[in-house]
């Protein structure tokens, strides 16, 4: 056999070497890291929806409001600690931090939580009660990266999801591969944002 057939089965040969080692590396890369951030992955996922929803709701805070009455006729400067407490128990509160008068006739008292808001003259006063929506107020401080330190660690993550979807690509070979059809879906995934960057620069100034 010619000197260049053999040399020629020979790169061949070891080009397929490094493709199968690439693909092996490939394989581990996409199934190891897709464990280990598969939660983080779920956890911005589900901020992101919040997020995305943030006109039609507040994904970090509970907002409860209602309004009381009361008959008694009150002044602001006679108040007296025992008036505070009458409306402390009004609206279920223990122990208020503390009190002030924003304007003459009207009273707001401060809570851990809550506050309330009250006019002399209407006899009326409103309760504002704040709290943490549960799980949905965490996840966003992840995503907002309120957490010191933290946006360091979520650059490593959008990195790693770049060599996650990389590797995806090159994992498989063959008509359901990346040179059959993978490469035709990846070119498909950039119609939405397109469309989305086209509207954006004409059609919504």
């Amino acid at each position: 056999m010619p000197a260049q057939s053999w040399a020629n089965r020979e790169k061949h040969s070891d080009m397929a070497g490094l493709s199968t080692k690439i693909r092996r590396l490939s394989i581990v890369l996409h199934r190891d890291l897709g464990y280990f951030f598969s939660g983080l992955i779920i956890i911005y996922c589900l901020s992101g929806i919040a997020l995305n929803h943030i006109e039609d709701w507040n994904p970090d805070f509970i907002i409860r409001k209602k309004t009381v009455r009361f008959d008694e006729n009150y002044k602001t400067g006679e108040l007296t600690k025992s008036d505070i407490d009458v409306f402390n128990q009004l609206v279920g509160e223990k122990k208020h931090k503390t009190w002030d008068i924003p304007v003459p006739g009207q009273l707001k008292i401060y809570y851990d939580n809550a506050s309330l808001h009250l006019d002399f003259a209407g006899h009326t006063g409103v309760y504002e009660e704040i709290r943490r929506r549960p799980l949905f107020y965490d996840v966003n401080v992840l995503h907002k990266n309120s957490i010191r330190g933290w946006r360091w660690f979520s650059d490593v993550f959008a990195l790693t999801l770049i060599v996650i979807s990389i590797s995806g690509m090159i994992i498989l070979k063959g008509k359901k591969g990346f040179s059959g059809r993978g490469w035709r879906l990846v070119l498909s995934g950039f119609i939405p944002p397109v469309i989305a960057w086209i509207f954006f620069q004409f059609f919504s100034r």
